[in-house]
């Protein structure tokens, strides 16, 4: 009988500090769905999520003996999933941004994301750009500044700025559409 054990978050990290294959498997296992929802936030295809979350997984056990229990460490896992996700698409994107004029500021409206799923938002997501979806992703959900957006991925604050509202504004193309289809659906059903 082969009974799984459960160990705290700072024994996973110890023993993963000391390189027990046994406390990686087990740290992999904990944060394996979660931060492959994050790569899948960064990339086009399942397979590229599943090829960053391995390549940040590597790293991850690579530098956790610089971990030191300050902040969250889920926080400094996803920090690791996010920027190897930014990483392996600047290599494999020739035209990873254009430079933009500034968009006008646009508001989403938050009645049209409570109708939705989590996979139908994140297929709204997804559907943008990879420049957008980006820059949406880093300001939006992990809550950077244009600024430090503009210095991971080397562009201008005003390009990122650019980035972020045109993001929001075929967003809210989208989730329009989405509104119109289900309204009509509703009338036919």
């Amino acid at each position: 009988m082969n009974r799984r054990i459960h160990y705290t978050e700072a024994e996973l990290v110890k023993g993963c500090q000391k390189g027990k294959s046994l406390y990686q498997q087990e740290l992999y296992g904990k944060y394996y769905r979660k931060m492959l929802g994050v790569c899948m936030r960064y990339t086009n295809q399942p397979e590229d999520a599943e090829d960053v979350l391995q390549e940040a997984f590597i790293k991850v056990f690579k530098h956790i003996k610089g971990f030191r229990g300050k902040g969250s460490f889920e926080g400094w896992i996803r920090r690791i999933m996010v920027h190897t996700s930014i990483e392996h698409y600047r290599k494999r994107s020739r035209y990873f941004m254009v430079e933009m004029e500034q968009a006008k500021e646009v508001e989403l409206n938050a009645d049209q994301l409570s109708d939705m799923s989590r996979e139908e938002i994140l297929e709204v997501i997804q559907s943008l750009s990879v420049g957008y979806r980006t820059v949406f992703n880093l300001y939006a959900i992990e809550g950077y500044s244009h600024k430090e957006i503009a210095e991971m991925l080397g562009i201008s604050i005003g390009t990122s700025k650019s980035q972020y509202s045109r993001a929001k504004a075929l967003l809210k193309e989208k989730l329009e559409q989405n509104e119109k289809f289900h309204a009509q659906s509703g009338i036919l059903a």
